[in-house]
């Protein structure tokens, strides 16, 4: 039998959405969601469900998709995920669920990401909210969520399902952490979608304080002995930037791509009625491969700079997902491939005029499987630009690390926590980027879970 194709999504034009920053993708309307859900082959031993992080109950929703019982579908994505319209449009899908569909073995795999925006959404429009049938077991014990990004909220929603008091502390002046300041409005806009998913975590009757920087306004000590709390999780992420450190760093116009994407998103810089300072200039390079230096390259074109990648791989061997390299491309990004900085060139005021490069061929993989990357000799070249962006990856702020007793940190700077996140302290538990260093939504989200159910269990023995 062979099976339908795979249901392509509506997109806005890429002429047209290369000059705003309105979302990209439109996502399926009903006919288009059934049509997609009727393509699954419900496998007895779904062999997506155990790819997800979180563990959706994945041929199920679809099922209810394929009914028309859209409210159905979303109540199923509810007992296992909070942010199903946020973890639709930004999961790697293609490397989790849909990588492990049986339909992707000889074709193209179910759209199973689109399809539970398709359901997150529906409620959101249609004013309803999905109901997931959860056991009280807490009485009330106080739980503190150091961080309001996927990790903080995905903990904090199953502990206040289960009964227990849960408070988000969260640094910055806006709830969402990444997903707030790391992630462009073009992929994930902020007061409609992550607003109402932020909202329904509120129901569940969490507390959410911001401007509380856990390490400078209160310590870990300090939300024990002061606030009465009974464990702590702690997700504050990974927004400590890395740089390349070659000459010429120092220059004005050098960015790490976290500033540069914070100015715009949680600072509103794209806006013209924010008063938000940004540099993009007319000519931008953004130096990595990953969907930090998709989202920074992406965004620099909408402020009107023309974007080049340099990236000292192939494409082969880009980091980021393939949605956001085919979407760059159709925005107008230019690849430069198996190039690698050395240094930034500055004018005579200090400002960058200039990325110097070399060419680069792939040797031996290296510990991580993919081929090193060898300078070819003789190949300098400068690429004029005004803007430099470094998306070389995050790490862990070192703060509550060096504020806290009994916490041991690895030799990256990520808390030391076991699978379930129990820390080296009794009582704090850590997960996603504070933990493994930048990652992926979805994998914070899981995190967040399995560090919920230790707390509950820690609770539940004291």
């Amino acid at each position: 039998m062979v099976r339908a194709p795979r249901t392509k999504v509506r997109e806005q034009d890429p002429k047209v959405r290369a000059c705003n920053f309105d979302e990209v993708s439109l996502g399926f309307n009903l006919e288009e969601a059934q049509q997609e859900a009727a393509r699954c082959l419900h496998c007895k031993n779904p062999r997506c469900v155990a790819a997800c992080p979180v563990g959706i109950s994945i041929p199920e929703f679809i099922e209810k998709i394929k009914e028309g019982d859209v409210l159905g579908a979303a109540g199923i994505i509810a007992v296992d995920s909070s942010l199903p319209a946020v973890c639709g449009r930004v999961c790697p899908q293609e490397t989790q669920c849909e990588g492990s569909c049986v339909l992707g073995v000889k074709g193209e795999s179910v759209a199973i990401g689109n399809l539970e925006r398709f359901a997150a959404d529906w409620c959101r429009e249609n004013g309803v909210a999905p109901k997931a049938e959860v056991e009280k077991v807490g009485k009330g014990e106080k739980v503190a969520i150091v961080g309001s990004g996927p990790a903080g909220l995905a903990c904090a929603s199953d502990l206040a399902k289960w009964g227990y008091d849960v408070t988000i502390f969260e640094a910055l002046h806006k709830v969402g952490g990444v997903l707030v300041y790391g992630i462009p409005e073009f992929r994930l806009p902020k007061d409609t979608v992550l607003a109402h998913e932020i909202d329904e975590v509120r129901q569940l009757g969490v507390k959410i304080e911001t401007d509380v920087i856990i390490g400078r306004t209160l310590t870990i000590d300090d939300l024990f002995d002061k606030e009465g709390f009974k464990a702590v999780f702690v997700g504050s992420g990974a927004g400590l930037p890395k740089f390349m450190g070659i000459p010429g760093e120092n220059c004005n116009g050098v960015f790490s791509a976290n500033e540069f994407l914070t100015r715009n998103n949680l600072m509103k810089a794209y806006r013209e009625d924010y008063l938000t300072p940004i540099h993009a200039g007319r000519k931008v390079c953004v130096v990595g491969g990953g969907n930090v230096a998709m989202d920074a390259a992406r965004t620099a074109l909408r402020l009107g700079a023309e974007v080049h990648i340099v990236y000292r791989r192939t494409e082969n061997e880009l980091p980021a997902r393939r949605e956001e390299v085919h979407h760059a491309k159709a925005d107008g990004i230019i690849f430069d491939m198996l190039t690698n900085p050395v240094e930034v060139l500055g004018d005579e005021n200090g400002w960058v005029r200039a990325l110097r490069c070399v060419r680069m061929e792939l040797g031996e993989p290296d510990e991580s499987g993919r081929r090193s990357p060898v300078v070819i000799p003789g190949s300098e070249f400068e690429i004029e630009t005004e803007t430099v962006i470094m998306a070389l990856g995050t790490s862990p702020n070192p703060l509550i690390a060096n504020t806290t007793d009994g916490l041991q940190t690895t030799r990256r700077g990520g808390i030391v926590a076991d699978e379930r996140g129990a820390t080296t302290r009794e009582g704090v538990f850590a997960g996603g980027d504070a933990v493994t260093g930048a990652a992926t939504v979805i994998l914070a989200m899981g995190a967040g879970r399995k560090a919920a159910a230790a707390i509950r269990d820690y609770l539940n023995e004291k």
